[in-house]
């Protein structure tokens, strides 16, 4: 019998999981994409192209909340779980509601989603978006390149615009982000790396994508996103904690996937996490994952003229997945505004313009700070209208895209950057090092 499958996403691992799983096999039929987290997607096709021969009309993607009624009406018989970051009881909220109506429900395995590579592969993935695993990946680049590689980046995706157009993507510039018409999200992940003149590949077919990478540099680092499994297979799988949320490595998938996978895990964020909560991880580690390697790290926060928060009214700006289906109710810059004693955090709620008051009302926890949202032109221009209209001394950016490259801020502002430090002695550049000896010699 046929399987006609719906594959439940958020314009990333869905495509990434059809591509490798699906794409080509005649007795599957994908008949849709469903769309979650992030806004403005559904409405839009997975194109042809990129579809392959079996699809002339390309798949349509759909809003989540037709699951039903496409299992009843167009006889989908097996769904397909394809996104990241959401609690063990939301993927079994679903599976409830698909077998309900008489479809199966399906996890792929990690391993049956990755890719091979020619090189040498060091993965940073996390138990939870927010976890600090970019500044992780800065990190690693860096220590790849003491050790004389090469390394480039491959990012998890965020295709939001033309499907087609973003089959693959290389950023060595940051006019290259322009060029591709970048939303925050995107410029948040690449921004930091093309400014130390690493290049970034990114988009929608990732065995397109790891062909260019593997001819541009020596080893890839796969920068992962959310909370999401690594696209290829890893010399070596980096995992990144957060005490801020301990006991959330167990609760939410599939950052308890990687969890449990991981060769190494960093503890981020000890110098900033409340009392007990490195023990918690550490006691899971013990009980779960008692083969990796475990390295505890802070995440320094660098502000750039800190003097200027003191005693004033200051609107924080923060990343923006981390905020919102990250579920934290601050970030970085919060923590700055406190330590550089702020006069006090200025409520960005009723000033909130169009689609950044939706995203208060979706996102309850959100308090005295503004995500920085932007995956669209429109929501752009939302949030510059917002912050223009906030009574504030000083506006501090902790997002790490430079917001004043893409809208006006009238306000005073600062940006707070994090960087990831390992406490005690160095534990991953060694641990770089044996993974590049048994790889090919670095290419001068």
């Amino acid at each position: 019998m046929e399987r006609r499958v719906v594959i439940l996403g958020a314009a990333g691992r869905d495509f990434h999981n059809f591509n490798v799983c699906f794409r080509g096999e005649t007795s599957d039929r994908v008949i849709a994409f469903t769309a979650a987290q992030i806004p403005d997607i559904a409405g839009r096709r997975y194109p042809p192209e990129l579809a392959g021969p079996g699809y002339p009309e390309g798949i349509p993607v759909i809003p989540e909340d037709q699951l039903e009624k496409w299992i009843v009406e167009k006889k989908a018989n097996l769904v397909v779980f394809s996104y990241s970051d959401v609690s063990h009881n939301h993927v079994m909220d679903l599976a409830s509601r698909a077998v309900a109506r008489g479809a199966d429900f399906e996890l792929l395995a990690a391993e049956r989603t990755m890719l091979r590579a020619r090189v040498p592969v060091v993965s940073v993935c996390a138990v939870r978006t927010g976890s600090g695993k970019s500044p992780v990946a800065r990190k690693v680049v860096d220590l790849l390149r003491e050790l004389g590689r090469r390394p480039v980046v491959l990012r998890h995706p965020m295709p939001y615009g033309d499907l087609t157009r973003q089959r693959v993507q290389r950023f060595a510039t940051m006019s290259d982000l322009d060029h591709q018409r970048c939303t925050i999200e995107e410029r948040e992940e690449y921004e930091p790396h093309l400014e130390k003149g690493v290049v970034v590949f990114a988009g929608v077919d990732y065995a397109a994508i790891l062909a260019e990478a593997e001819h541009a540099g020596d080893c890839i680092v796969w920068d992962g996103g959310n909370n999401d499994t690594p696209f290829l297979r890893p010399d070596l799988e980096i995992v990144v904690a957060d005490p801020h949320r301990a006991g959330h490595e167990l609760l939410y998938y599939p950052g308890e996937v990687n969890f449990l996978r991981a060769q190494v895990i960093i503890i981020n964020k000890v110098d900033t996490a409340p009392p007990g909560s490195v023990a918690t991880i550490r006691r899971h580690i013990a009980e779960r994952n008692p083969r990796a390697q475990v390295i505890e790290a802070d995440s320094k926060i660098l502000v750039d003229h800190p003097e200027k928060i003191r005693g004033a009214r200051v609107l924080v700006i923060e990343d923006g997945p981390t905020l919102t289906h990250g579920g934290m109710p601050y970030g970085a810059g919060v923590i700055a505004a406190r330590r550089n004693q702020a006069a006090r955090l200025v409520d960005p709620r009723p000033f909130a313009t169009g689609s950044l008051h939706q995203v208060f009302v979706e996102f309850k926890h959100l308090g005295t700070v503004l995500p920085a949202m932007g995956y669209s032109v429109a929501q752009l221009a939302d949030l510059e209208a917002t912050i223009a209209t906030v009574p504030c001394d000083l506006v501090i950016v902790a997002t790490p895209v430079d917001l004043q490259r893409r809208i006006r801020i009238p306000q005073p502002c600062l940006r707070v950057r994090y960087e990831m430090e390992e406490r005690g002695d160095p534990a991953l550049l060694p641990l770089l090092r044996e993974v590049m000896a048994h790889a090919a010699p670095a290419r001068r």
